[in-house]
């Protein structure tokens, strides 16, 4: 890449980051003059009567010492009283190493900007767990998957926040087994939140992830917000946020750098999804920057079998990534993606802007229904601005079963030194365009029409945060 692709690469890059620093709520700090102890203020779903620091329960931050059992006495601990107003557990400054633990409902983990959890090395620290109904099989290997670093199950109102505090994954140690095919069982996420209502994960930096960053899973009523990710772009399936088969979630003020997507929306495998017949629906996703050199701005799929409706997408930045929005699916995953909105993406050395893919492969196993075809339609892209682009779209629908209503409008593409010599190939899909350049193909003739946009809101959209403070001596 010539030097001043190079440079406007990295200025657009620093922009996006400037932006979503001015967009981080105020976590405020206040010390008193001459006394050790401050008080921080955050927003939170809700604030909590009951407040422990991690140290009360013999927490180590040394960086060596294991604190899994630091960290389940403290939530067994303080779930106790959650039911009375709620808990809040306290991260406090230090290198916190420990295994998977539990939250609880009614409950706050909050990370201060000078902590960092430590995922430990140890594999004995990660227990596992049961397969995902939906999934029918890990995705690493058949057999089983371990705990998540932070993982909560049946739960309500759980935030998992901070202000700008760190958890480090320590991923190299499981990206190499991963690669070296010595995985027994699937990798742990970051955090994994599951058949729970009123979640809240903001205010954190989130590091080396050993595989998906943030899964919420069977959940509903999700806030996730004011998240940095980082992972190498060359590490495996290190996804930022995956909300699946999950319905009312509000992804906003983020920035993630990954191996994998930065947001893929999912919802079940195959027949095991079929069957589970979850979908994800409801979902915002704004202001919103990703670095993917190798995979999506956002995937709808690929597991996508219990369907993937009323997905709305605006203020997206992406650098360096491979596509923007892409559609992810193939003969076997049935279900649907419908009633998908996008506006005002601004992307910079892109490989695509559009790209939707039906030959998708990847099954769980042999028994995936062949006759399994997904509905694809109501897929909707308007106000988007790329330059240096090597290909405009590659839209590929199935066969008989082609990908319909498609509509794509005011699109400005600038192409890249050495673009690709066919800008749109297209096969199996319908819909319209408008004022889109390069000239789109004919399965996507010009009409008069701005693609829409919805104009009411979510319920999610609604949820206003709370003003909570935490005070001691950090």
């Amino acid at each position: 890449m010539e030097f001043s692709k190079k440079s406007q690469v990295f200025e657009t890059l620093i922009s996006a980051i400037f932006l979503l620093e001015l967009l981080r709520p105020n976590v405020a700090e206040f010390r008193a003059v001459g006394l050790a102890t401050s008080t921080i203020t955050f927003p939170a779903l809700n604030c909590r009567k009951h407040s422990a620091v991690l140290t009360d329960f013999g927490g180590i931050g040394d960086g060596k010492t294991s604190n899994t059992k630091a960290f389940e006495a403290a939530i067994m601990n303080l779930s106790q009283v959650a039911p009375d107003g709620g808990a809040q557990l306290i991260v406090p400054p230090g290198k916190w190493l420990t295994g998977s633990f539990n939250l609880t409902s009614h409950f706050t983990l909050f990370v201060h900007k000078d902590a960092v959890i430590l995922g430990s090395q140890d594999e004995s620290e990660w227990p596992p767990v049961a397969l995902l109904p939906s999934y029918g099989r890990g995705r690493d290997a058949p057999s089983g998957r371990l705990s998540s670093l932070i993982f909560g199950t049946n739960l309500t109102d759980v935030v998992i926040t901070g202000n700008n505090g760190t958890i480090d994954g320590q991923g190299s140690y499981w990206w190499k087994l991963f690669r070296d095919n010595k995985m027994t069982v699937t990798r742990p996420y970051m955090i994994e939140i599951m058949y729970s209502k009123q979640v809240q994960i903001s205010n954190l930096t989130l590091v080396n992830s050993p595989s998906w960053n943030v899964h919420p899973i069977y959940s509903s009523d999700i806030i996730i917000q004011h998240l940095t990710v980082f992972a190498p772009v060359d590490s495996p399936n290190t996804d930022g946020i995956d909300p699946d088969s999950c319905t009312n979630t509000r992804i906003e003020d983020s920035f993630v750098v990954s191996g994998d997507d930065c947001i893929a929306v999912k919802s079940g495998w195959d027949e095991y999804g079929i069957k589970f017949n979850l979908p994800t629906k409801q979902i915002v996703i704004r202001r919103f920057a990703c670095i993917s050199p190798s995979s999506a701005t956002i995937a709808l799929g690929s597991e996508m079998s219990g369907g993937i409706e009323d997905v709305r997408v605006e203020d997206v930045t992406a650098i360096n990534t491979e596509s923007g929005v892409r559609i992810k699916t193939g003969v076997g995953r049935g279900a649907y993606v419908k009633d998908v909105y996008v506006r005002n993406m601004t992307l910079n050395t892109m490989k695509y802007v559009f790209w939707m893919t039906g030959e998708y492969g990847s099954h769980p196993d042999a028994e995936f229904d062949q006759n399994a075809f997904p509905v694809i339609k109501g897929i909707n892209y308007r106000d988007i601005v790329a330059d240096n682009v090597t290909q405009s779209a590659q839209l590929d629908g199935i066969g008989k079963h082609p990908f319909m209503d498609i509509c794509i409008s005011n699109v400005n593409i600038k192409l890249a030194a050495k673009p690709k010599g066919v800008q749109w190939n297209c096969s199996d899909v319908q819909g319209v365009t408008n004022r889109v350049s390069p000239e789109p193909c004919n399965l996507l003739p010009r009409k008069e029409i701005d693609c829409p946009f919805p104009k009411d809101r979510l319920p999610i959209e609604d949820v206003q945060l709370k003003t909570c403070s935490i005070s001691g001596n950090f």
